[in-house]
């Protein structure tokens, strides 16, 4: 009886740990659109992926995982899959991490903004909030 409390338990962290692999691997790909993916933009993943519920000790292992998916993956329909499904705050936070990543060398190019465009309308989030959010990063700068 025990034994299926602990399967359950591991089966809720194997999804979470594909979840957030998802989502690491989406902001991989945003990060990796001009050409350049940079340590600040690691590190820009992984504060969103510990805000998301990430273990910091397993923070390697999910971005190691998500560079190999997103490498593999020739469309970003299956990493917003796993992002349109989170709650509005997470959704946020995701948001949030592409934008700094888009701004972590103080200019959006327009693959990087068409990037912004196609993901707020998969992700099913109000152009506002993104745009919202946009300006707080752009003047935090």
């Amino acid at each position: 009886m025990f034994s299926l409390f602990k399967k359950v338990k591991e089966n809720k962290d194997d999804e979470s740990h594909l979840s957030l692999t998802s989502v690491a691997a989406l902001l991989i790909h945003s990060a990796k659109i001009d050409q350049n993916f940079t340590e600040k933009e690691k590190d820009i993943i992984k504060r969103a992926l510990i805000e998301m519920g990430a273990d910091e000790n397993n923070l390697d292992e999910i971005i190691k995982e998500a560079e190999i998916k997103e490498q593999n993956s020739n469309q970003i329909l299956e990493f917003t899959k796993e992002v349109k499904n989170k709650n509005i705050d997470e959704k946020k936070i995701v948001i949030e991490a592409l934008w700094n990543i888009i701004y972590s060398d103080e200019n959006a190019d327009m693959y990087e903004a068409n990037l912004m465009r196609r993901l707020s309308g998969l992700l099913y989030l109000d152009p506002k909030i993104v745009g919202d959010i946009k300006q707080k990063i752009k003047s935090s700068l």
